[in-house]
């Protein structure tokens, strides 16, 4: 199991590798071999119940029909013999869809065997190490991997070669609302837009900015600054009080900076509390002022 894990990081490949443990197994027909790649009937081969996609794209599928039904599969697909005429999708399953689209009623697969572990690991790598995977798919294979394989953030972090901040921030949005989930999902928000509502505790806020980021059409930097508003109501309020200085105040601040020839500030609240802020650019303007004060 360890080795298996080590190999996680070097992608797929190294985890198809067949051990020296894993023996060579012929099916009663002896037409097929554990460890080799043999023609395989469609309705033998389950689904994999491990896979973390989702979402095929339609069109996208069509087209890789068209192909294999003018040139055939060029790629193996790979399966886990379960038993007599009986295999199960490690990885390909575009493959094996498109291939039944386009009426084949066999399909080449590499044969071999695999724990339930494996499995989850293999297919896991296989769609990580993929560009087309949405937030929610990745951030659900990282929890998988976590979750099955017993492993740390950190542990994680070195089999796949990603930042652990990536990591977690993928993780994060798995906190988020189902909803909003969905919208990341069929790409209404953005990860840049989940990441802000992630920072709001009120799920009712949460879903009400992802409304208008979808009917308005919200940037990142927009739901940013919604976001900030309402995680820091008094910011606002302490700005507009303090341009809001009493006219005696301003005065005093004219008088006080020519006296300690200082740029002076003055704070104050509603309550009428305040601080006097006198700056210094060095020691000895430091101790120019404490002598004036004296």
């Amino acid at each position: 199991m360890n080795a298996k894990k080590q190999a996680l990081g070097r992608g797929l490949s190294a985890l198809l590798a067949i051990s020296e443990s894993e023996e060579i197994n012929y099916n009663d027909n002896a037409t097929t071999v554990v460890g080799s790649i043999a023609s395989i009937s469609v309705d033998l081969i389950e689904e994999n119940p491990y896979q973390p996609r989702t979402k095929f794209e339609k069109q996208a599928l069509q087209e890789l029909s068209d192909s294999i039904r003018h040139q055939g599969i060029i790629q193996p697909i790979t399966v886990r013999k379960l038993g007599h005429d009986k295999y199960q999708l490690i990885s390909g399953e575009r493959r094996l869809r498109a291939s039944k689209n386009a009426g084949l009623e066999e399909i080449p697969a590499y044969i071999r065997i695999a724990t339930d572990v494996q499995m989850l690991e293999m297919a896991l790598v296989e769609n990580i190490q993929r560009e087309n995977l949405n937030s929610i798919e990745v951030a659900l294979s990282y929890q998988a991997l976590i979750d099955e394989c017993k492993l740390t953030q950190e542990q994680l972090s070195d089999k796949i070669g990603k930042n652990r901040t990536t990591i977690t921030n993928y993780l994060r949005l798995l906190k988020l609302p189902a909803e909003i989930q969905l919208d990341i999902q069929d790409e209404k928000i953005s990860m840049g837009h989940a990441r802000a509502l992630i920072t709001l505790e009120n799920v009712d806020q949460q879903l009400a900015i992802t409304k208008q980021i979808v009917e308005k059409g919200l940037s990142v930097r927009e739901v940013e600054g919604l976001v900030r508003k309402i995680n820091n109501p008094e910011e606002k309020k302490t700005k507009k009080t303090a341009a809001a200085l009493p006219a005696g105040y301003h005065t005093a601040k004219t008088s006080l900076s020519k006296q300690y020839a200082a740029k002076i500030e003055i704070k104050r609240n509603n309550r009428g509390r305040g601080n006097i802020i006198i700056p210094f650019i060095s020691d000895k303007d430091f101790e120019r002022i404490v002598e004036l004060l004296k």
